[in-house]
């Protein structure tokens, strides 16, 4: 994601000593970012292990999962990046899905200390407050001078529509502190008779971005080409990239290095390791920007909550623009307003910040045109560059993320040229206040929806599943474990989190091969048995079953190797209700009687 390239030219070095006042502001937006963060989350807060996300409980699942799974591999000497405890017998390779290994790693004290759920909140919690601090201190001390500048800017990227709507469990989307960091380094690499240094660093924070977000990342440098191509070619920056392109180019040459050393086993395997995939399993028109979205406002905002919300985001995480009409207008009033007192330099920042905005609009809006919900079949640059690879697994909607820091930008700018000059005339500066207002204040965020979760059955809590599990061995509850029913590696993570020991699952929510085409898909590839269960769950309804049908049961349960099947009291669906007598009577068809174990149904299996 772009900034400006007067870090290129060499802005003054910010002061060795901060004054009084600016440590004030300081603390007044430190305390601003962690109050909105707090605010965002605050319906988990109520009861980090009791509540989840209401409209993406399979993701908080997940990320939970990943954060178990991650502390339990660094503390027992276990692969990070590859799992056989889910989709037995193949294994997960985790490399092509959000494995998050940095923060598995960094927060394992914390999750064996206060569970999964609760790390999880405070990660989530932190993303959102360190954006903000993060953006910041890249404005206040590379860009703009006036703390108020930087304030306003750090706050409209973080909390902006993409980034509240992202924050339904993603924790990689949601770190949105990397970006700055990223921009910082990179220009850094500048720096004359730093390059060896500068670079060696940028590739560790290139590394760590990735284990983190590689999406983002991937996002981060199709940004910054862009920014930096269409800013270079400026004849009003040809000195100045003359002067520091034989460094930067030896810093990006060291930095490809380390980052190719750190990253060459998690390469290897999301390229050519095994249970990879090519592309996604997402339909790219699907999972674009519907142009209307851009005037529209978010579900969690003030203006929302107003009822002026729309549904033009394919799911509630996926609100990747929406930043209203009003706020649209401003942007364009204060690039106007930048563009008419520029020198030719800022000019030139100025135009490859409206360059990269226009370019990952048009690309956010996929291969074809979706105007209002409906699908134009018009033909969009995506359309094509949707075929290379890499680009292939990106959702195109995610690019609008990148328009937000350019917003944010433009916003710290102008009000930085209002500080430093101010209006001559006073309603003129009230004009200004009040388009700020009006733009801003819709987009306020509200707390994301939260719902009880089903409770972790004591069958697990209190380990008598070791009883009916050889180590390691496979425990299945019913339905099996995929995205829309995501309890199993919710005990899983309990298991781990809480060091009773291992058990394996026969599917799981992952993205592995087994699509169309040979693209991914979520989960394995279904099977009679999960099918059932699946049908059963959903409908209410017992399938009709033969002895041909139990037949066929019992060669997936000989494939997957399984030793117990569970049923709890309460399933957790996470798109729908389950209905639990159905899967008991459809079980006992298939299985016979159950026992009762704690709180469960239990069908035991001798081990194979």
């Amino acid at each position: 994601m772009p900034t400006s390239p007067s870090m290129v030219t060499g802005p003054p070095p910010a002061p060795s000593s901060v004054p009084p006042r600016n440590r004030r502001a300081d603390l007044v937006m430190a305390l601003v970012a962690l109050a909105l963060a707090v605010w965002v989350t605050s319906g988990l807060w109520q009861n980090p292990n009791g509540r989840a996300i209401t409209v993406n409980s399979s993701d908080q699942a997940l990320f939970e999962w990943l954060l178990a799974f991650g502390a339990h591999a660094l503390t027992h000497g276990d692969n990070p990046l590859f799992t056989y405890l889910l989709n037995v017998p193949d294994g997960v390779n985790l490399a092509v899905n959000t494995s998050i290994t940095v923060y598995a790693a960094v927060f394992a004290p914390l999750t064996y200390l206060i569970g999964p759920p609760a790390t999880f909140l405070v990660i989530l919690t932190l993303n959102l407050a360190a954006t903000a601090l993060a953006w910041y201190w890249l404005l206040s001390r590379h860009l703009v001078p006036t703390r108020l500048a930087a304030g306003v800017g750090a706050l409209v990227i973080a909390f902006s529509p993409g980034m509240v709507s992202h924050a339904n469990a993603h924790l990689n989307w949601s770190a949105g502190w990397l970006v700055p960091l990223l921009v910082w380094r990179l220009f850094a690499l500048r720096e004359s008779g730093r390059w060896l240094r500068n670079g060696a660093i940028f590739g560790v924070l290139v590394a760590v971005a990735f284990s983190i977000a590689a999406e983002g990342l991937f996002f981060t440098a199709l940004a910054l080409t862009v920014f930096l191509a269409v800013w270079a070619a400026h004849p009003a920056n040809r000195v100045a990239v003359r002067a520091a392109l034989p460094c930067f180019l030896r810093g990006i040459a060291v930095t490809a290095v380390v980052a190719g050393a750190l990253l060459a086993y998690p390469l290897w395997l999301h390229f050519a390791g095994p249970q990879r995939f090519h592309g996604t399993g997402f339909d790219p028109v699907v999972h674009s920007e519907d142009m209307a979205a851009y005037l529209a406002y978010p579900r969690r905002s003030l203006a929302g909550e107003a009822g002026l919300r729309t549904s033009l985001a394919p799911n509630p995480t996926e609100e990747n623009s929406f930043f209203g009409v009003p706020l649209l207008l401003l942007v364009l009033v204060c690039f106007g307003f930048l563009w008419r007192h520029a020198t030719a330099t800022r000019r030139a920042t100025l135009f490859a910040l409206g360059v990269t905005a226009v370019v990952f609009t048009v690309l956010s809006w996929g291969p074809q045109a979706v105007v209002d919900g409906e699908r134009t079949g018009f033909p969009l640059p995506f359309e094509w560059l949707g075929q290379l690879p890499v680009i292939n697994a990106a959702l195109p909607a995610r690019l609008a993320l990148v328009v937000a820091p350019v917003i944010g930008l433009l916003l710290a700018y102008t009000v930085d040229r209002l500080r430093a000059d101010p209006p001559r005339h006073r309603p003129t500066g009230l004009a200004w206040a009040v388009g700020y207002a009006v733009a801003l204040l819709p987009l306020l965020p509200t707390p994301l929806l939260t719902i009880a979760r089903e409770p972790i059955p004591e069958f697990i809590t209190s380990g008598a599943w070791r009883k009916h599990v050889s180590p390691g061995g496979v425990l299945t509850p019913i339905p099996l474990t995929v995205d829309v029913t995501p309890d199993g590696q919710r005990w899983q993570a309990y298991a781990l989190a809480h060091q009773q020991g291992e058990f394996a699952l026969p599917a799981g929510f992952f993205l592995g091969p087994g699509g169309p085409d040979g693209r991914g898909r979520i989960g394995p590839v279904p099977r009679t048995f999960d099918s059932l269960m699946d049908q059963a769950g959903r409908t209410g309804r017992t399938p009709i079953i033969t002895d041909g049908t139990r037949e066929l049961v019992r060669a997936d349960l000989r494939h997957w190797r399984v030793e117990a099947i569970v049923l709890a009291d309460q399933v957790h669906g996470a798109k729908y209700d389950i209905d639990e007598e159905a899967l008991r009577r459809t079980a006992t068809e298939l299985l016979g009687p159950p026992q009762r174990v704690h709180d469960v149904w239990l069908w035991s299996l001798p081990p194979r």
